[in-house]
Parts: C-alpha cells; structure tokens; sequence
C-alpha cells in the first residue's frame, strides 16, 4: 500500500510523543529502529524521501499508529481501570512485581497501554506476539532502546546493565500465558538480575491462572518460584455471585459508552455488544462516525 501524507503525519506525532518516554534521542532511535541521521529529520517534521513505504508501516505498528483515522476514543476511569492503574503504579514505585489473571474482554490490555504511554521508563509487552525465548528478549531491549542484535546472552547482560541505570523502570507482561516455557522462565532471570530495581507486572486471562496452577501442581521447574515473586496471588476483581459479576460488567460498559458517545442509547448498545467491550468499541465508533 502507498503511504499518504496523513499518515506519515500521524506516525511522526506518535515518535514525538513516544519519545518523552526516553532519556535520549538515540535510546529512541534505536526502539524505533532507525539511524539517528534519520530520527533527526523525522522528529523536525520531514517525512519525504527518508523512508520506505514498508518502513513507515513497520514503525506505525510498532507506536500502534491506525492505519486508517479512527474517531478519539476517551478512555473511561471504570473499575477495572483504577484497580489495574493502582497496581502498576505501586509495582513501578516499589519495584515490585504483581500478576493479574482475570476474565478477557474487561479492559486490562488498554489499562496497561494508557498506563505505558503516560510514564517514563515503562515497556509494554504482547507475549502473545513473542512467544520464544530469542524474540521475547529481544524485543523487551529494544522497547527500551538497546541492541537487540548480536548474542542472546549479551544482549540480556546490556539490557539488564541499562535498566540499573533507569529511575523505576516497570515491564508489562500481557497474555503472559503464551508464551514458551524457556521464554516464561526468562521472567524468573529478569527478575532475579533486576530485583528491588525494576517492577513488574504479568497479565492474563483464566488461562494463564489455570497454566500457572497446573505447572506447580505438575512440578513443573520454575513456576512455583515464578509465582512467589509475583506476589503467590492471582489479584482479581471479586464478586459475590454470578449476577454481581454481570451488575460489575453493565456498569463498566455504561461508563464507557457515556464517556464517548453521551446521547447514545445506551441500553441498545450493551444489548447489541452482548457486553463485550471490543464490541462496544465498534458500535461506538460507528455512532462517532455517522454523527
């Protein structure tokens, strides 16, 4: 596909925005994978005769630019919003580690990305999208701005070296329960090189409880010292019954679609979304578009 003028615009606003994360220009750069020659002029604003098309795309993916201009969408401050802000903000001050397992489809992966791109010193990893052990650490140096080539081991030793460096820096794990079991273990590694420096916070759906339960169970090497750093508790939110849970779920969904499309009907939306907030998403930007 041809890259139009508005979207190397939109791309260039996320790398100024991705960039008050960074202590430097050049730990920047290298997240984003270009030479500093490059970043110079493209932070300048310039976007003609420096990339290629698949560049441009690569780097849209990576600051999770849209392809195509969607409404703003208002982030609503529901509960699970709080809780999950509460707890990345205490693993980051404290540097500690927390896990949260809890159903799909409740706001967790959207929590972590505002949380990400409000604070410095803060990576955001989709294990999902990196489950071996050569690609997940990898990719967590280079969301911080180190080489991510050359040896596996020295590209852990100079991350692990940089992240002393750092003033509470805090790695989010999400669908953590994808990943391979070496590249799981490497949670382990982190954290015993970076303990009382770093914070962390793994994030799941039911599944990754269930895959933590039954690997400890099992006896399986590394899970149960996993679980003891993270906190030996799955966090969750809690209800007393079935129909506290869907009241929980109907409330979260009317603060969501009230804060983006207030004189929506809002009943209609939550029978049509069948209480999914993806679907929620779609219906409202719809209704966002047409207006």
């Amino acid at each position: 596909m041809a890259i139009d003028k508005d979207l190397k615009e939109r791309i260039i606003k996320a790398i100024k925005l991705d960039r008050e994360n960074f202590s430097s220009d050049g730990k920047h750069s290298t997240k984003i994978g270009v030479n500093k020659g490059i970043y110079s002029q493209l932070k300048s604003g310039k976007t003609e005769r420096l990339l290629s098309d698949g560049e441009w795309i690569r780097i849209g993916r990576l600051l999770d630019v849209q392809l195509t201009k969607k409404p703003d969408w208002i982030t609503a401050e529901t509960p699970v919003f709080d809780y999950i802000t509460e707890q990345l903000e205490y693993c980051q001050r404290e540097s500690t580690a927390g896990l949260f397992c809890d159903d799909c489809d409740i706001g967790k992966t959207h929590t972590a990305k505002v949380y990400t791109s409000a604070h410095r010193n803060v990576v955001y990893i989709d294990c999902s999208q990196y489950k071996t052990k050569q690609k997940f650490i990898r990719h967590i140096a280079s969301q911080f701005g180190v080489d991510s080539d050359g040896k596996i081991v020295d590209v852990i030793a100079d991350m692990v070296y940089y992240l002393k460096t750092l003033d509470k820096p805090l790695i989010i794990f999400d669908e953590a329960g994808d990943l391979d079991y070496t590249a799981f273990l490497e949670i382990k590694a982190l954290y015993n090189h970076l303990e009382d420096m770093c914070g962390f916070y793994m994030m799941g759906a039911d599944g990754l409880k269930a895959k933590i339960n039954r690997a400890i169970h099992n006896k399986k090497v590394g899970y149960a010292e996993i679980f003891s750093r993270y906190g030996a508790k799955h966090q969750a939110m809690e209800f007393k019954d079935k129909k506290e849970k869907i009241d929980f779920k109907i409330f979260q969904a009317e603060m969501i679609i009230k804060a983006n499309v207030p004189d929506a009907d809002v009943n209609k939306i939550i029978k049509d979304s069948d209480l999914s907030l993806r679907r929620i998403k779609v219906l409202c930007n719809k209704l966002k578009r047409a207006a």
